[in-house]
C-alpha cells in the first residue's frame, strides 16, 4: 500500500508540479475534437452512401454509385483505422502537397471510417421507416431527395441514435491511436507522465477513468436526447 502512495505522490508531482496537466487537457480536448469531427463527417458520408444504396437501379448511374460506394465500404471496414492514418499522414499528404497537421488528417480519417460504418447503419435506419412515407411524400409533388431528406432520413435518424451513440463511444476509443502520427491525445499525455515519472501504473488507471467517465457523459446525452424526442413525438 505505501508503495502505491509512493507512485502516487510521483504522479501527482509530475501532473501538478511539472505541469503535466496542462498535456492531459491538450489531449483531452483533442481527443474529443478528433471523435466529434470524425462523428459529423461520418454522419455526412454515411447518409449519402445509404441514399444511394436505397437508390432504385433501374438506370445506369445508380448502379455505378452503388458499386464504388461499396467499394468505399469494403475498404474502410476492411483494413484498420490505425493503417488508414498512416497512409493517409505518411503516403496520401505527401503525395498531394498538401500541408495538413495531423490532428486535420486525424478528423478526416476518422470521419472517412465512421462514414463506412455509419452507412449501414443508416441503411438499416431508413429500411426502418415505413415505404408509406416515402409513397406520401411524392404523392404531394416531393422529389425522391426532398422526400429522402425531409421526411424519411429524420424518422431513420430517430431510430438509429442508440447506434449512433455507441459509434460515438468507439470513435472516443479508436483515437488513442492517433499518437501514431504524433497527434497529442490522451495516450501520449498520460505516457510523456510515466515516461517522466518511470512509473506507468497510476497514469494508466486515471486515463482509464477519464476515458470511462466520457463514456458514461456520452451515454447520458444520448439518453437525454432520446427522451427528449419521444416527448416531442407525443406532443405531435
Amino acid at each position: 500500500m505505501g508503495n502505491f502512495g509512493l507512485k502516487v505522490d510521483k504522479f501527482i508531482e509530475i501532473f501538478i508540479e511539472q505541469n503535466g496537466y496542462v498535456k492531459v487537457v491538450q489531449g483531452l480536448q483533442n481527443t474529443v475534437f478528433i471523435a466529434v469531427a470524425g462523428l459529423i463527417i461520418g454522419i455526412l458520408i454515411g447518409t449519402v452512401i445509404a441514399t444511394v444504396k436505397v437508390l432504385p437501379k433501374y438506370k445506369m448511374l445508380p448502379r455505378v454509385l452503388n458499386g464504388v460506394c461499396n467499394l468505399y465500404v469494403a475498404l474502410f471496414r476492411g483494413t484498420p483505422i490505425v493503417v488508414q492514418l498512416l497512409v493517409g499522414y505518411y503516403v496520401l499528404v505527401p503525395l498531394t502537397g498538401v500541408n495538413l497537421p495531423g490532428i486535420r488528417v486525424a478528423m478526416i480519417v476518422f470521419g472517412m471510417n465512421s462514414g463506412a460504418y455509419i452507412s449501414e447503419i443508416m441503411r438499416s435506419g431508413i429500411q426502418s421507416v415505413d415505404s408509406g412515407q416515402m409513397e406520401a411524400g411524392r404523392a404531394v409533388g416531393l422529389s425522391f431527395g426532398t422526400s429522402m431528406m425531409k421526411i424519411v432520413i429524420p424518422q431513420a435518424v430517430k431510430n438509429i441514435l442508440p447506434t449512433l451513440g455507441n459509434e460515438f463511444i468507439a470513435l472516443i476509443k479508436e483515437t488513442s491511436v492517433v499518437s501514431f502520427i504524433a497527434v497529442a491525445d490522451l495516450y501520449m499525455a498520460f505516457n510523456y507522465i510515466g515516461t517522466n515519472s518511470y512509473e506507468f501504473m497510476v497514469p494508466y488507471l486515471v486515463m482509464a477513468l477519464i476515458y470511462i467517465v466520457l463514456v458514461l457523459i456520452i451515454t447520458l446525452l444520448v439518453r437525454v436526447l432520446e427522451r427528449s424526442l419521444k416527448k416531442s413525438d407525443r406532443r405531435n
